[in-house]
């Protein structure tokens, strides 16, 4: 049975596999890539599709800014195991995802992807008609839906990440583990 569930480090490698079976290593050059790179996911908003204990899709909503001052979440990448791509997968997570989104109180959510297949979640064009990401992107592939009532009226400018950023490493946290650990095993 298909459950979608909050994404956990467990998740992380396989992840990462059907992301790049999906999109391959051209994903890490793709504009919204800029928004992504260095930031956590929204709190509450990266999901997991398993399967008997395998991950078969991920979806993931990032904090940005549609413009100056208003707030929004940035959708994707959304991937889906290649074999499991028929079975309406992939428009559970989005109806999962933006529902969550709805109920933390967030208003917007702008992606870059197929207009024909996310307009039926309510994306459109006329919404980032005045936004621009940093970076090339098709227009016509540049989508943006509320989930409040004229959350991106008006909206203009450079959309910009706001999340929170990926901690990094405390190096010499991590050499003292691996000291301790080796003399640990020594030890014995």
């Amino acid at each position: 049975m298909i459950r979608i569930v909050s994404e956990t480090f467990s998740h992380l490698d396989a992840r990462e596999k059907l992301l790049d079976a999906a999109f391959g290593p051209s994903r890490f050059a793709k504009t919204c890539e800029r928004l992504r790179e260095g930031r956590l996911p929204a709190a509450g908003l990266a999901f997991a599709a398993v399967d008997d204990g395998r991950l078969i899709g991920t979806l993931r909503l990032w904090n940005i800014s549609a413009g100056p001052g208003r707030p929004a979440l940035l959708l994707g990448p959304l991937a889906v195991d290649g074999a499991r791509r028929s079975e309406g997968l992939g428009a559970r997570m989005m109806w999962h995802a933006l529902g969550h989104a709805q109920e933390l109180g967030h208003k917007a959510v702008l992606l870059v992807g197929d207009a024909p297949y996310y307009s039926r979640f309510g994306f459109s064009t006329d919404l980032t008609e005045r936004l621009w990401l940093p970076g090339p992107v098709e227009r016509n592939r540049f989508l943006g839906m509320e989930l409040a009532p004229d959350a991106l009226v008006g909206a203009h400018g450079l959309v910009n990440a706001t999340g929170d950023f990926v901690a990094a490493p405390d190096f010499a946290a991590l050499v003292a583990n691996v000291a301790n650990d080796s003399a640990l095993r020594f030890a014995a």
